[in-house]
């Protein structure tokens, strides 16, 4: 079993046609895909009550820090064979289908299988600075769960790459981050899905 988690973006839409995007770690295994998240959820809830999901492959981390920071507007495009939709600025997708759920009151397990993948541009890899905005997003999402200490000691070590490496876009991320921090001293929540 393979344990290692690659962060990427989530699409789903709620049976409306309401389209839903969350950054998550996912799994490759089983000749496919496994999700895990949390309840309650949108994802959660709109791939069981669909059957479908878009994993995004994407190098714009406004995206992770935006939907962590309440920010889950992003333009989309109709995926090709599912009933669903991409990120518009998706450098790869993969459409899934829902082939197993195995229950869980915190975190089920949901194998998706991939029923189409396009390549949309090439990935030329993360600067580090990107690297940094993802762990400060991954960090944000757990802000109830971690220690005020450890937030401010990580997102510190983090400032480095964005000081050394950060173009605009990063520099933008990392403010609505660092914006989510403070508010979560000052008593304010955030909440992610």
């Amino acid at each position: 079993m393979n344990d290692q988690i690659f962060e990427a973006v989530v699409t789903t839409v709620a049976p409306d046609g309401k389209p839903h995007v969350a950054p998550m770690g996912i799994r490759y295994q089983e000749g496919g895909v496994l999700l895990m998240p949390f309840k309650p959820s949108t994802t959660h809830d709109n791939i069981v009550a669909t059957g479908h999901a878009v994993l995004n492959i994407v190098t714009d981390t406004r995206v992770f820090a935006g939907c962590v920071t309440g920010r889950k507007t992003w333009p989309t495009r109709a995926a090709e064979r599912i009933d669903g939709v991409r990120l518009a600025s998706a450098l790869r997708h993969v459409e899934l289908e829902l082939v197993e759920r195995r229950d869980d009151v915190q975190r089920p397990v949901l194998r998706m299988a991939p029923v189409h993948e396009a390549m949309h541009a090439p990935f030329a890899g993360f600067n580090r600075a990107q690297a940094a905005v993802i762990e400060g997003a991954v960090l944000v999402s757990r802000l109830h769960m971690l220690a005020p200490e450890k937030v401010e000691t990580e997102m510190n070590y983090l400032q480095i790459a964005i000081d050394k490496t950060a173009g605009p876009e990063e520099r933008e991320a990392w403010g609505w981050l660092r914006a989510a921090v403070a508010r979560h001293r000052a008593g304010g929540e955030e909440r992610t899905s």
